[in-house]
């Protein structure tokens, strides 16, 4: 759609090979990459989650907006799709993995939006909002964009965002992009590549 939407690959490509993280074979691409970090939010029941709170599991982890009228729930039914997959194929990885959507626009998205939002895509998939700067911290730690767009007809706005799904590993360090623009298939067999 937009070229901002390329730019975390670009810098996740950019970001593994300048610290050391061109993966060697058998390795994963982002090996190495200084992509995730810390944070507090509010998950879509209400509760505080903490980066701590996935220790131990994989994460999947995209930022999005739930009234993106396109991208976002096109992303967010592959990874879920995908999740389907993996649980038909094998249950115990799949349980080891939490697919993760992050509001980036936490105005709009309160928990209630959200639990209805990620509900329809998976019932594994965790939705997080919280304050438009904890919110700005943790895409920054991933190397997001996003801005409010133009005001359309009615009052509503669009959000300009970029557009990467993460693979993180069990310690919160990052294992590869997913390819959700390839459709679920390819994002199971992504995962299984990696997750162990």
């Amino acid at each position: 759609m937009n070229i901002l939407r390329r730019l975390p690959l670009a810098a996740a490509l950019l970001l593994a090979a300048c610290h050391g993280g061109s993966a060697k074979p058998g390795e994963p691409p982002l090996a190495g990459a200084k992509i995730g970090g810390a944070f507090s939010l509010t998950d879509q029941d209400g509760h505080q989650v903490t980066d701590r709170s996935f220790a131990g599991k994989y994460r999947i982890m995209y930022f999005g907006y739930t009234f993106c009228p396109d991208v976002c729930p096109t992303d967010m039914a592959t990874v879920g799709q995908a999740m389907a997959l993996l649980a038909k194929k094998d249950p115990a990885l799949a349980a080891k993995v939490v697919p993760v959507f992050v509001t980036v626009d936490p105005e709009r998205d309160t928990p209630a939006v959200l639990k209805r939002f990620v509900a329809a895509f998976s019932p594994t998939m965790v939705g997080l909002t919280g304050s438009p700067q904890a919110i700005a911290a943790l895409a920054q730690a991933y190397g997001v964009f996003s801005g409010k767009g133009e005001t359309q007809p009615g009052g509503g706005y669009l959000v300009n965002h970029s557009r990467a799904t993460y693979l993180m590993d069990p310690d919160g360090k990052p294992l590869a992009l997913l390819p959700a623009d390839k459709g679920p298939q390819a994002v199971a067999d992504e995962i299984e590549r990696w997750a162990k």
